[in-house]
């Protein structure tokens, strides 16, 4: 979901991210092995609001169904929609481009807490810490934990996130340290709880972004696609 094309640097030093994570597991050091370089590139939403608005128009949709929903509000407001527009705009032209009633009572919300400051803007929001982010960014309507885990290791690029609800790096972490039986699909029963993705983490931290990468590349891998970059936020 790259906006313009180009993407913003990493906040921290992927080198060093991937030396860490290779000397502290050697089961995640042969994942890296297997995977190759660390590709993330941030995508570059002007503020967190829109960011936030593309994420809640997203939930629940597979990625070329959302897409063509972001398209049509797109088309209808010429371009991304500021917090006062979007509230002075009625029901029918939203529910029109295809979004649900549920996400324009979340996108109003998301509107009304950016302008009182509840949902701060990109230069603020880069000095706060990850758990004030996340504590802040969830008073909004329709925005968990998860989504905010998103804005954090693709926006703002922080380095030490470990979305543990994530399908994809629940699996991915199956795929690699659990032995999972090879003649039949992953079950829910396979997946790890958050107990134990947590237990082995400690030794990722500070780079904990950078492994939850890997558990979606570990997935890629046993599908034999390239890399995408993010788990199912698309």
């Amino acid at each position: 979901m790259i906006h313009n094309g180009r993407s913003r640097k990493l906040p921290f030093d992927a080198e060093e991210a991937l030396a860490h994570l290779k000397a502290a597991d050697a089961k995640l050091a042969a994942l890296i092995e297997r995977a190759g370089l660390f590709t993330l590139r941030l995508d570059p939403a002007p503020s967190p609001f829109e960011s936030l608005v593309e994420s809640i128009l997203y939930q629940q949709l597979h990625g070329k169904a959302a897409a063509t929903i972001h398209a049509r509000m797109r088309a209808y407001f010429h371009g991304d929609p500021t917090p006062e527009l979007l509230l002075a705009t009625p029901d029918d032209p939203l529910r029109a481009a295809g979004i649900s009633g549920n996400k324009i009572k979340a996108l109003r919300d998301l509107a009304a807490r950016t302008l009182d400051g509840t949902v701060p803007p990109h230069a603020a929001i880069r000095k706060m810490s990850d758990a004030e982010i996340v504590e802040r960014l969830t008073e909004v309507r329709g925005i968990g934990p998860w989504t905010v885990e998103m804005l954090l290791i693709f926006r703002l690029g922080r380095p030490d996130v470990l979305p543990v609800s994530d399908y994809g790096v629940r699996k991915g972490f199956a795929l690699t340290f659990q032995r999972v039986p090879k003649n039949r699909p992953l079950e829910a029963a396979d997946l790890p709880k958050p107990e134990v993705l947590l237990k082995r983490a400690k030794r990722w931290a500070p780079f904990r972004s950078v492994a939850s990468w890997y558990m979606w590349r570990a997935c890629d891998l046993a599908k034999n696609t390239p890399p995408a970059g993010r788990s199912s936020l698309q």
